[in-house]
């Protein structure tokens, strides 16, 4: 059955970059930008997926920290 789409939970990373999962798969990659990070989604999926399986559609959703001062 062919998965209409998929989600992923990306975060920038406190070193470099950025990552992401999938909620309910086991798929993670990384990238140094967010154009980066959406191929290797692309590229993660392909190898995880044949193509009949592969989700139409990303859901890309980046959490992002901040820390600041409210003094």
């Amino acid at each position: 059955m062919k998965l209409k789409e998929i989600m992923f939970v990306g975060e920038e990373d406190p070193e470099k970059g950025y990552t992401a999962q999938t909620l309910g798969y086991s798929i993670f990659t990384e990238g140094d930008t967010l154009e980066e990070l959406k191929e290797n989604i692309k590229d993660a999926l392909k190898c995880h997926f044949d193509k009949k399986e592969r989700p139409l559609f990303v859901h890309l959703h980046i959490i992002k920290e901040e820390k600041f001062a409210c003094a």
